[in-house]
């Protein structure tokens, strides 16, 4: 049976980063591995999402709604967002509790859910909630890294192990944010 990843964030968060360490970790712990990518206005703060279906089963690469055992996010709204659309019964929503707030949120004609909210709303679609937070991070785009290592220390991804997602971490990130990256990383586990 297909294990199921719907990511999701806000454009600029590095969603396609942490989509393809995640789906290249995954092939060389020897899963087969379907992935892509859905770019809305990414450069203007738009929704970005991915999808990584792990196994055998997986024969195209969108998760279908309703389908996912694990939903990634690195933003509050839209970890609500996906469980609402991709959760399964029994699936996990893990998330970095950053906030990026909408402009309807801005101008005060909506408001922003808390992390209890994003708990409950998750526990009535039949699943769990989990989320990390670094206040000491150097720079907001390490927040997927953070992430990462957290998804990793939970052995949230079966048969991906934590040795071989910071493996990848180090063949894809540049030298100059590596070490600060690794921490983050490390940081969570």
């Amino acid at each position: 049976m297909a294990f199921n990843v719907y990511i999701c964030g806000v454009g600029g968060q590095g969603i396609g980063l942490l989509a393809a360490v995640l789906a290249e970790a995954a092939s060389r712990s020897g899963l087969e591995v379907r992935a892509c990518d859905t770019h809305g206005l990414a450069q203007r703060g738009g929704v970005v999402s991915s999808h990584i279906r792990l196994g055998a089963d997986a024969l195209t690469p969108l998760v279908p709604e309703r389908g996912a055992d694990l939903v990634l996010a690195l933003e509050r709204l839209e970890a609500l967002r996906g469980a609402a659309i991709y959760l399964k019964k029994g699936g996990k929503v893990i998330y970095y509790d950053a906030a990026w707030q909408p402009v309807s949120v801005r101008t005060g004609q909506a408001s922003y859910p808390a992390a209890e909210e994003v708990r409950l709303a998750v526990a009535g679609f039949g699943g769990e909630a989990l989320s990390t937070r670094f206040e000491d991070l150097p720079d907001p785009r390490m927040q997927n890294s953070a992430l990462l290592g957290f998804v990793a220390s939970l052995g949230a991804v079966p048969g991906v192990p934590a040795a071989a997602i910071e493996e990848v971490l180090k063949e894809l990130l540049p030298p100059a944010v590596l070490a600060d990256n690794l921490k983050a990383f490390a940081a969570s586990g």
